[in-house]
């Protein structure tokens, strides 16, 4: 950004992921219309475009595309105060990337009335009882601005010791100054990218990409909405830019993992939505309302965790954890799914996102709510309250092999076991239903039923991960052969514990003979 600022100093950047490349050529004057026009253009900070991929199986297996995000999410958050930046496909201002605050617009003239009716507006002042010196001062102030920005300002702990740099940073519409010859702006050019030059400035902290998260987008994005900025989506029929997609499902797993981690670190940070940014008043509402829910939506995986698995315990023992509950925790549920229904048709009627997108959406916000999700809250909390670090590891794309021939290969990790297990306890627990129904006769099925039915919903939104663990070969890989069967060692050693077939009776059966027995 500095040696840009010095060498050409363009009032436009646009900022692409390695992996991306440029598959619209219009797309350069689609953001200019944007930027560039005369009633809302200069309070736009950056013009965002969605995500597209090469290389996707024909299903998308995983949800790589994300749209029920990109093109539904971001559409509506282009209707408040414009799109969170997501790190790639982005034409910035300069200005923006500055930590300049946008232009204020015109204020509205105030009323001036006549001598004769003081009782609409001010009266108007007379010239000759004005002072010359507030005259002045105010006349210097209009005329000169930015000089008298410069004297506010302290430039140099804001943008470093560079006077080219700094003068840079006040050429609205770029350009380097006629009188710089190309030797010294070359010579500059290599001082701002020296090594201690960012020491004791405000670069990571208010200015160009923050530091301190791994998802420096969304926190780049953010403070430059706090300052009053306002972004576009942009969304040509033609997609802007591509690039490659995680299409293995542990890189998948990675890859939401690090995003997911990105905003715990954000959640707990000084950052954060719920604390940051209110001095201004620059954030609309819902807005920060947008952007809380980017930080707290990993800890979504706990209460998921227990929608995944409290119909399998159900079914397992018979009936509900704590029977004084039941009815609450059946309202829950229906109200949970009744809710996901209902918000599903309005997005897709909304959006003209195809319903096999959505699904797929849903099914990858479950298998990674369970696992990845979960993983990021719990080395988040791991950072903030024991210092544990985690390194940054760069998602692995499509290989150069056969096609799709990573889809299916087998990379084991770690996040792989909560998924495995929720499958696992819910394929018993349906055996174990189905067989106590089986054992206790009719009045047994309708009961059943209810926890079948959230049982198998479970199951369904497993199943991508399911094929995922099967692989190219269609058999499970012996790793995950040997989990399941510790895992099953444990369910069943559960099961024997609890024992639901037996009627456990302690005294005579008061149903028969009543409590004076």
């Amino acid at each position: 950004v500095r040696v840009s600022g010095v060498l050409t100093n363009a009032p436009f950047m646009l900022n692409l992921d390695c992996d991306h490349y440029l598959n619209n050529s219009k797309a350069a004057r689609e953001a200019m219309c944007f930027l560039m026009d005369p009633q809302i253009g200069k309070k736009v900070c950056y013009v965002q475009f969605p995500q597209r991929f090469d290389g996707i199986d024909r299903h998308d297996r995983y949800a790589n595309r994300n749209t029920v995000f990109f093109d539904i999410n971001m559409k509506g958050l282009d209707g408040i105060q414009g799109p969170v930046y997501v790190g790639t496909g982005c034409v910035f201002r300069r200005q923006a990337l500055y930590g300049y605050d946008p232009p204020k617009g015109p204020k509205r003239p105030k009323m001036v009335s006549c001598d004769c009716c003081p009782c609409f507006g001010r009266r108007k002042k007379n010239p000759k009882f004005e002072k010359h010196g507030d005259v002045e001062n105010i006349q210097g102030y209009n005329d000169d601005d930015k000089e008298l920005l410069k004297s506010q300002m302290n430039f140099e702990k804001k943008f470093g010791q560079s006077a080219i740099f700094v003068t840079s940073t006040l050429m609205v519409d770029g350009g380097v100054p006629p009188s710089s010859s190309p030797a010294s702006l070359l010579k500059e050019a290599i001082h701002v990218i020296s090594c201690g030059y960012e020491d004791k400035t405000e670069w990571g902290l208010e200015l160009g990409w923050i530091y301190g998260s791994i998802t420096e987008d969304i926190l780049t994005g953010f403070k430059m909405h706090c300052r009053g900025w306002r972004s576009i989506y942009c969304m040509p029929k033609r997609p802007a830019f591509k690039g490659s997609a995680p299409i293995n499902l542990s890189d998948r797993l990675n890859q939401v993992l690090r995003w997911a981690l990105g905003s715990v670190e954000i959640f707990f940070s000084r950052h954060s939505p719920l604390v940051y940014g209110y001095k201004g008043g620059n954030l609309k509402w819902l807005e920060r309302f947008a952007y809380v829910n980017t930080t707290v939506y990993p800890f979504t995986a706990l209460p998921l965790l227990a929608y995944c698995t409290l119909p399998a315990i159900c079914l397992l023992t018979g009936k509900f954890i704590m029977p004084e509950i039941s009815t609450l925790a059946s309202l829950f549920f229906i109200s949970l799914f009744l809710s996901i229904f209902a918000t599903g048709i309005l997005e897709l009627r909304w959006s003209g996102v195809s319903i096999e997108e959505w699904w797929r959406n849903e099914q990858f916000w479950v298998i990674g709510g369970v696992s990845a999700h979960l993983f990021a809250v719990i080395q988040g909390l791991l950072k903030v309250l024991a210092g544990i670090d985690t390194n940054f590891t760069v998602t692995s794309k499509a290989s150069d092999d056969e096609e799709f021939g990573e889809l299916y290969a087998f990379k084991w990790t770690t996040l792989l076991i909560p998924p495995t297990t929720i499958l696992i306890i819910n394929m018993v627990g349906v055996v174990a239903g189905i067989s106590d129904a089986i054992n206790n006769g009719y009045q047994s099925w309708g009961p059943l039923f209810g926890k079948l039915f959230f049982a198998f919903w479970v199951i369904v939104h497993l199943y991508p991960f399911l094929k995922g663990l099967m692989g190219k070969q269609n058999r499970t890989p012996t790793i995950v052969v040997i989990w399941s069967i510790l895992l099953a060692s444990i369910f069943s050693l559960l099961w024997v514990r609890i024992d639901p077939f037996v009627l456990k009776t302690k005294g005579p059966d008061v149903k028969q003979c009543g409590l004076n027995c």
